[in-house]
């Protein structure tokens, strides 16, 4: 995925803070945290790792789909915008 090296920083900063979050999944378990705290932090790195998600999917569409000036042939861009909201809301 070479357009990721783009924002690389930006990707690996949103790894390490969803790793960050997993460890402390991992800790609340080892406490034996109470269940909402556990469903809570489940919940957060959840939507951290969907956010995650929809910007990579979102680069490789913008990056191998729509780029008319490298891909004269292609996908319609307006198509792409209403696909893009659908993915944002689903991995929410």
């Amino acid at each position: 995925m070479a357009h990721t090296t783009k924002q690389k920083a930006q990707l690996l900063a949103r790894a390490r803070r969803i790793r960050g979050q997993m460890e402390a999944v991992e800790r609340a378990l080892e406490t034996e945290a109470e269940c909402e705290q556990v469903m809570h932090l489940l919940a957060s790195t959840r939507a951290a790792m969907g956010g995650l998600m929809a910007e990579v999917v979102e680069d490789h569409l913008r990056e191998h789909l729509v780029d008319t000036q490298r891909y004269p042939h292609a996908l319609n861009k307006d198509a792409a915008e209403q696909l893009l909201a659908v993915i944002r809301t689903y991995v929410k």
